[in-house]
């Protein structure tokens, strides 16, 4: 009997056996079985709890149906109501605020930006460093400024207040009290944490990855600062990216505070302040000093008077030195000194070409005390463009106007001194890799036959109804084992359009043939020659040259 009786429950939502003392009064089988006829399903939203079916019961041994059936109440909990468990909320997939996913053709433009960081930072004797991705809280506290309200806390556990870090400078200073080291040029590349409004289309996100180069250690004055001038430049002509170096210095833009009337306590905000004049004009910057910082309209405008003028290094040093308030200032004069010196060393570089002393610059962070500097990338500009037959787009169509600074630095004297007992002087830039990415990028997809990844050879099979696979593999392990990125069909039997298919955007094919196969031969061709190229069929060469000519055409 119980087996025809699951028979029946089968399909059925909710099913219950019952012994024949719980039936329906007047009835006298063995036991009844209740039924729901109707798919739980149709009783649940996604926003509310589970209704009650109607339920529908049979006694066995009669084919007439009886009123609904009581409501079951598990043993020991008369008068309450089994209720169904709630459905969970769904969960909605997707990356936290301000972060994102890698992959594919991105990771390949931003890997082969970290080689050209890495290639250069050794080139100037970097040795690598790798911190935490958190730090005690008290080790970050106190040095960012108004900028601190962006550092992630970490939930109190009962253990140590932690910070995930906000930079890789602090944590560099840190390191260097803790070990003793007095001299180092240090290179470091790794994700940093900011609680900062995100702006994903102008590469400003929570989680983004700095690279730093530090010179840290006692030297003459302003050469370290100019050998960091030099590998900025270094890395942006081969990033091919044309870009300006705006420069300014601590010393002298707190002497023209000083001279402007900013009380000492004001000097910190007002700095913050005049650092967003590369994104709010300056009406707006003297409306938030006067309003906001509690700064005399007449002070406000003084400042206007100074940090709106830029020039050469040399330019600017003439321009202050005309101005006898502020060449009475002694900070102002020992900055000018520094700058005179930086002039000099800069042009052995040959790297004066790429800097404008920029009074504007501020550079809210707490910690610099010389020499700061923003690097931004300059656009095509209108008459290259026009020149080029182009059409003049607008800044908003432009990602290289978006991004605001791609790179920033400055001299740091006196931040490890406040973990250790010794001042050791420092100077750096940090490079972010996430805006100069989103210029990348976006140059890249204007280009032609972008693969998700790189490929020196794709190997494929013409003309043979077996595909030969065994053929293709021992060839693409031969290119392997030559170190030659090579890929070939994972498929038996392969179709020759399908195969220069998958090709697109990989230099060199290798066509193999079964009568080239049988003479010991391959065909080598260069392909994504593009339309109008002259066709080329290749070049047939031994099976054992065919490491040697690969390589001499991928170097060609």
């Amino acid at each position: 009997m119980l087996p025809a009786i699951r028979s029946i429950a089968r399909g059925y939502e909710r099913t219950a056996i019952v012994p024949a003392s719980r039936c329906q009064a007047g009835s006298s089988p063995f036991f009844c079985l209740y039924l729901t006829k109707t798919p739980r399903r149709q009783f649940l939203s996604s926003n509310s709890t589970p209704q009650e079916p109607p339920p529908l019961a049979m006694e066995t041994g009669s084919s007439t149906p009886i009123p609904p059936a009581p409501k079951m109440v598990p043993e020991g909990k008369e008068g309450k109501e089994t209720k169904l468990p709630a459905r969970p909320a769904a969960v909605q997939i997707k990356v936290p605020k301000g972060t994102r996913d890698w992959s594919g053709a991105e990771l390949v433009v931003r890997e082969n930006l970290f080689k050209t960081l890495n290639d250069i930072f050794k080139r100037h004797g970097g040795t690598p460093l790798d911190t935490p991705v958190f730090e005690l809280k008290e080790i970050l506290a106190g040095k960012y400024g108004e900028d601190s309200r962006l550092i992630y806390d970490l939930e109190d556990q009962g253990g140590e207040l932690c910070s995930l870090r906000y930079d890789l400078t602090v944590p560099f200073a840190r390191w260097l009290a803790m070990t003793g080291t007095q001299q180092v040029k240090r290179s470091q590349i790794a994700k940093v944490y900011r609680r900062d409004q995100p702006a994903i289309a102008r590469g400003r996100f929570r989680e983004f990855y700095q690279c730093d180069f530090d010179i840290a250690g006692v030297y003459d004055s302003m050469i370290p600062d100019s050998e960091i001038l030099s590998i900025i430049v270094e890395v942006f002509e081969a990033l091919n990216l044309d870009i300006t170096i705006k420069l300014n210095h601590r010393k002298i833009l707190d002497g023209l505070f000083t001279v402007a009337g900013v009380p000492a306590d004001k000097i910190r905000p007002i700095s913050s302040a005049v650092d967003k004049l590369d994104k709010m004009p300056w009406a707006d910057v003297k409306k938030e000093m006067v309003e906001e910082k509690g700064l005399p309209e007449e002070v406000a405008g003084q400042i206007g008077v100074y940090v709106q003028n830029k020039g050469s290094i040399l330019e600017m040093v003439d321009y202050i030195k005309k101005d006898e308030k502020l060449l009475a200032n002694e900070d102002i004069k020992a900055g000018l000194d520094d700058m005179v010196r930086l002039a000099s060393y800069a042009g052995a570089l040959k790297v004066d070409k790429k800097i404008s002393f920029d009074l504007s610059l501020a550079r809210g962070l707490d910690y610099y005390t010389g020499l700061i500097f923003e690097v931004i990338n300059q656009p095509i500009n209108a008459e290259a463009a026009a020149a080029d037959g182009k059409a003049k787009k607008s800044k908003k169509d432009d990602p290289a106007s978006q991004v605001g600074s791609i790179a920033a630095g400055g001299r740091y004297d006196n931040l490890v001194g406040m973990y250790g007992k010794r001042q050791i002087p420092c100077v750096g830039i940090s490079f972010g890799v996430d805006r100069i990415f989103t210029i990348l990028n976006a140059r890249n997809k204007k280009e032609k036959g972008k693969r998700d990844v790189e490929l020196d050879v794709y190997v494929m099979a013409a003309g043979a109804g077996d595909g030969m696979i065994l053929e293709r593999m021992a060839i693409t392990r031969q290119l392997w084992d030559a170190g030659i990125r090579a890929e070939f069909q994972p498929k038996v039997k392969v179709k020759m359009v399908q195969q220069f298919k998958n090709a697109e955007g990989v230099p060199l094919g290798v066509i193999l043939g079964e009568e080239e196969l049988a003479n010991g031969q391959v065909r080598v061709k260069v392909l994504n020659q593009g339309q109008g190229a002259e066709k080329d069929n290749g070049k047939l060469v031994a099976k054992e040259d065919l490491v040697a000519e690969v390589k001499k055409l991928l170097a060609a």
